[in-house]
């Protein structure tokens, strides 16, 4: 009887190792085919139509970044988000909204765009001091800063530890707002535990580009931008995410966020509440965050301030500019100060 249903389970055996094989063999062609016929050196260019240069920095190497000098008000700085194919084509509509009369920079965070993507441990600190470097030594006064997803995290660490340069915030579907984790993990041990395994895996060198390809492929990036956009995509849009995240290392970075090592546990009670500056949280119909604590923050800190654009999923500059910077300049005239009292280098 015994040997009977081993015979009757040997054609699933012999199945089931079928399966695995052909899901290894699947493996080893992507790998195969990634390495050998992606072209991870594209010419990046069209992100931004502005003056380029480049910004040694102490902490992150060379440093990216667009800018133009047009008018004497307090200057701009644009953070775009980080993603898998995130940078500053993200921005663009601001940066063009805003040029014609105020000074405007605009920088590739470390491991995007055009900045230095080397293989190094990539965290929140990194950005945080990157930004207020930059500020402190490329504008060289306080400025209003523009930034978008997990990027807010970032910058509201440097206008935390660093008020004088950052004078104030506009955040764009910002993450940190959803409801707090069970008390069972508020020390946040087995989740950073999880990250790090996480990333150990991700980072192998034999796989860690052909997995970033996956998500960085033409249909790929498409499909993410379409999920936000209320209107028509721009194909520009999704020609330079593509440019850019086929640049030799720009899979390092996004790595990393893809393992969660790049988010702040209990950014909300650690980071944004005992911010100083004026903030605004300018909200639409995004579908991958939640804004349950937003409400909250905004009654209990008068220098909170939330604004929902509804026609848009995602990028409300490009799909609502008017009504975008319609809102942004109504909050920077609320929070001027004389130009006396700006910070200077």
């Amino acid at each position: 009887m015994k040997a009977e249903n081993q015979e009757k389970n040997h054609p699933l055996l012999w199945g089931l190792g079928g399966v695995a094989a052909f899901a290894t063999l699947l493996k080893a062609g992507w790998i195969f085919y990634s390495r050998r016929y992606i072209d991870h050196h594209a010419k990046l260019k069209g992100v931004l139509c502005a003056d380029q240069d480049t910004f040694v920095s102490d902490t992150a190497g060379k440093v990216n970044y667009f800018f133009v000098k047009n008018g004497q008000q307090r200057p701009i700085l644009l953070i775009h988000n980080v993603h898998m194919t995130a940078g500053l084509h993200e921005l663009a509509p601001i940066f063009e909204a805003f040029r014609t009369h105020r000074p405007v920079y605009a920088m590739d965070l470390p491991g995007f765009g055009a900045s230095d993507k080397t293989d190094r441990p990539y965290r929140p600190s990194l950005f945080q001091s990157t930004i207020v470097e930059f500020i402190r030594e490329k504008i060289g006064v306080s400025c209003d800063v523009i930034t978008m997803g997990l990027s807010s995290e970032f910058v509201a660490m440097a206008a935390r530890e660093n008020p004088e340069w950052i004078h104030s915030i506009i955040m764009i579907n910002p993450t940190g707002f959803n409801m707090p984790a069970s008390p069972s993990n508020v020390q946040g041990q087995p989740s950073f535990a999880v990250k790090n395994l996480l990333y150990t895996i991700l980072a192998v060198p034999l796989w860690s580009l052909p997995i970033f390809d996956l998500f960085s492929s033409r249909p790929a990036i498409v499909r993410y931008y379409q999920k936000r956009f209320e209107y028509a995509l721009p194909p520009e849009l999704a020609d330079i995410a593509y440019n850019a995240a086929h640049q030799p290392g720009a899979h390092f970075a996004p790595m990393v966020y893809l393992s969660g090592k790049l988010s702040t546990p209990s950014v909300r009670e650690k980071v944004y509440r005992p911010l100083n500056v004026p903030v605004l949280v300018l909200l639409d119909n995004e579908s991958t965050l939640k804004f349950d604590m937003l409400p909250s923050l905004v009654r209990e800190n008068p220098n909170w301030s939330t604004v929902k654009v509804r026609q848009s999923r995602g990028m409300p500059h490009f799909d609502r500019p008017g009504e975008t910077f319609r809102v942004m300049d109504e909050f920077w005239k609320k929070h001027e100060e004389p130009a006396g009292k700006r910070t200077k280098k």
